[in-house]
């Protein structure tokens, strides 16, 4: 290791296609150069009109979403069982001072739209979610809120009619293969994330959620959309859980991952017990263990994640559980928590969005009938 930061300044982006495609246009950290060429589209989808952006600064995560367009002209036709080539060229000033050209080239076989059960084998539902949530970001910079969250809407609809398998106005009947079967929920969660939601943060911190999930790559952004829940108890060993509130349990620690916070959240049960000393007691160690491992896996992210996330530790009734209770999917709420005289176990949200649950049904409703 020679001490260099591992960034680059100074970047071009440029990208070259087979006569088959043109570029709709890219969204992430970058404007564009203005450069026009045949494989230019005129659909603009972000940062349009050009098939080359500038980036001032680049790092390992760093991520640019680029869309393409398919055209199948009368005179020349896409040829069936060719290739279509995509080419990536970024050049960049590397922190050693050193200029550097990376080139990137890759190729896919052409398919008849005709034939969907093949498009839906390449169908990749983590970064289909990622690419999709920049576009809503970027049209929520001019329309309205709820333009953006009905056209969202519309696109889930259409993709579950045309991948979906169901009988004709038959909900129950409907089903999504394994890797399309995430998306729904993604789209749910990110409905309801702080990119498209702003009640409650100023323009600022908007523009700055909006800002890294543009420029991060599929991982940390999935995460950004569906945070990660891990629950902690005497039951076994650590474990991932439903980012659900019928996960917050009394006797459960729970370390939630939005990327820009981590949060570590006592049960009820677990609170009294740290508050009446027993962690100190030499004879509940196991106890001791338990509370400090949540601790430990908390600051093992800390050291990776940049920028860093806010550190939160809260209970059972603190004022911070908000920031759990705003992200879990409402499945339990003040309305129906004792709707089938069942115990209250999880922890009830006072909200009335409806619940990941509700979500599917009224999808499933819409997916088989024959308005869209």
């Amino acid at each position: 290791m020679r001490g260099e930061f591992k960034m680059a300044f100074g970047a071009t982006l440029e990208v070259k296609t087979s006569r088959e495609l043109r570029v709709s246009g890219a969204i992430g950290p970058c404007i564009s150069m203005d450069r026009k060429g045949p494989n230019v589209s005129e659909t603009e989808i972000g940062v349009g009109g050009t098939c080359a952006w500038k980036l001032c600064g680049l790092e390992q995560q760093t991520t640019v979403g680029v869309f393409f367009e398919i055209v199948n002209q009368h005179t020349a036709p896409v040829p069936q069982g060719g290739r279509g080539s995509i080419q990536f060229i970024t050049q960049y000033q590397h922190s050693s001072g050193q200029r550097r050209v990376r080139v990137t080239t890759c190729a896919r076989n052409w398919v008849e739209s005709s034939n969907v059960n093949h498009i839906a084998m390449g169908f990749d539902q983590e970064a289909a979610a990622v690419m999709m949530s920049r576009i809503a970001v970027f049209r929520a910079e001019g329309d309205d809120g709820p333009d953006v969250l009905r056209w969202l809407d519309r696109m889930l609809i259409r993709l579950c009619q045309k991948f979906g398998e169901y009988h004709k106005d038959d909900p129950g009947s409907f089903r999504l293969a394994d890797n399309f079967s995430l998306y729904p929920q993604f789209m749910f969660h990110l409905r309801r994330s702080q990119f498209l939601q702003v009640f409650n943060n100023s323009p600022d911190e908007t523009a700055y959620y909006r800002h890294i999930l543009n420029r991060e790559d599929v991982t940390n952004s999935l995460i950004m959309i569906q945070p990660i829940l891990y629950s902690y108890s005497f039951q076994g060993p650590p474990e991932p859980v439903l980012l659900d509130s019928s996960s917050i349990l009394a006797d459960r620690i729970l370390l939630l991952d939005t990327f820009f916070q981590i949060l570590i959240f006592h049960g009820e049960t677990i609170a009294q017990w740290k508050k009446a000393g027993y962690h100190s007691d030499p004879q509940y160690e196991s106890f001791r263990q338990l509370l400090q491992a949540p601790v430990d896996d908390a600051g093992e992210i800390l050291q990776v994640r940049f920028p860093m996330p806010r550190y939160i530790e809260t209970e059972h009734g603190g004022s911070q559980a908000r920031f759990l209770l705003s992200k879990v999917n409402p499945s339990q709420t003040h309305n129906n928590m004792f709707a089938w005289g069942q115990d209250a176990a999880g922890a009830p949200v006072l909200t009335d969005d409806v619940s990941l649950q509700v979500f599917m049904e009224h999808l499933k409703k819409l997916a088989v009938s024959n308005t869209s």
